[in-house]
């Protein structure tokens, strides 16, 4: 269930600090302490593993580092009967190298045969665990880790964590980032923008207090807010939208969105920084290389360890509550983004079809859109 938007906390300042400086530590390969109650454990992303690095990780830690992966990216790997939604899955690492962590985490790095892995691996239930494959996932890395817990558990973590350089942050933070992030958003910049399919056009930036990167609003027109507005949800595409990529329809999507609105007489597209269903361009380029292999768009992502769609839509409904927008209708084919913007509050009257024929290079994928994640075309 989503946590309500509203009610400002006193404490998102400091959560957003945190784990953006979190993030970008495990994104430059540094570990990082987390805690919560009762247990504190040092965490490296998987991806940047390196054989110095994964010693120096036992021995502060004084305990044998294990490896966290997903549900979905464990059984891709044959090593777990468990269901895909397992949140952490843990694999004692032993004399397990740098190099095969990096192939168990990345399926296009090469992969292990998994039959060479011949030891256990169990569901890991503990907060820090799945805080630690949470991390991963902001940090737009694979969402895979390698833990080690602090033995024995120091009286005062974050003391012992200053004492050794090491950032310390709690697990409850990460789960609460999403929702600091949203609530923190703020305009930060506007200008006209005449465009060749709808010259009376406006474009905001907002970003969040971490100084992350921006989603933007395009207003079309003058929209009133005391009636539905036409809006479009797009989540950016680089391959697609600006280099014009014939793997996925964004493209089309991006500039039939704009067009429509601009021929109804106003609107807003809001184009949301998640790319890839919210992994990431690094990791949406992996999962273009498992789509090469045979994967579909949905099973290429979970073979990485994501969920088939990560995406969120807590700051499209801040975005458009900024903008004084309560009821829209959506230029949509996914039911979901219907649902998933009703449950952060913004009320859907309409869902307003957006399909485009396919490319010649996309119908497979758009064939799996309609399967794998019931769009309505």
């Amino acid at each position: 269930m989503l946590k309500p938007l509203v009610s400002q906390k006193v404490t998102d300042g400091a959560v957003l600090q945190a784990v953006a400086r979190a993030m970008a530590d495990l994104r430059r390969g540094m570990p990082v302490l987390l805690q919560a109650p009762g247990e504190t454990a040092l965490i490296l992303a998987a991806e940047q593993a390196n054989d110095p690095a994964l010693a120096r990780l036992a021995a502060l830690a004084g305990a044998a580092p294990m490896l966290l992966l997903t549900g979905h990216r464990a059984m891709a790997l044959g090593l777990t009967p468990t269901q895909p939604s397992a949140a952490a899955m843990a694999l004692r690492l032993d004399d397990i190298s740098a190099a095969t962590v990096i192939e168990l985490a990345d399926p296009v790095s090469g992969g292990p045969d998994s039959a060479k892995i011949d030891r256990p691996i169990a569901q890991a239930t503990g907060s820090l665990a799945a805080a630690a494959i949470d991390l991963n996932k902001l940090a737009r890395l694979l969402p895979a880790a390698v833990i080690a817990p602090v033995t024995p558990n120091p009286a005062d973590p974050a003391a012992w964590a200053a004492a050794h350089d090491i950032l310390s942050l709690g697990a409850a933070d990460v789960e609460e980032y999403r929702f600091a992030g949203a609530r923190s958003l703020t305009r930060v910049a506007e200008a006209r923008l005449p465009l060749a399919q709808a010259e009376n056009s406006r474009i905001i930036a907002f970003r969040p207090d971490d100084g992350g990167i921006e989603h933007l609003a395009l207003v079309i027109g003058e929209p009133r807010a005391d009636a539905p507005v036409l809006i479009r949800l797009h989540s950016e595409c680089f391959t697609g939208d600006l280099l014009g990529s014939l793997r996925c329809d964004c493209g089309d999507q991006l500039h039939g969105a704009i067009e429509a609105i601009a021929k109804a007489g106003a609107g807003v597209l809001l184009y949301l920084a998640q790319e890839g269903r919210g992994i990431g361009l690094v990791n949406k380029l992996r999962a273009y290389n498992l789509q090469d292999r045979g994967a579909d768009t949905a099973e290429a992502n979970e073979q990485l360890g994501f969920d088939a769609d990560e995406r969120i839509y807590l700051p499209a409904a801040e975005m458009l509550r900024q903008l004084g927008f309560q009821r829209v209708r959506l230029l949509t084919n996914n039911p979901h983004k219907v649902a998933a913007l009703a449950r952060c509050g913004i009320a859907v009257d309409e869902r307003v079809p957006h399909a485009f024929p396919s490319n010649g290079h996309n119908a497979f994928y758009l064939a799996t859109k309609a399967a794998r994640f019931g769009h309505e075309f």
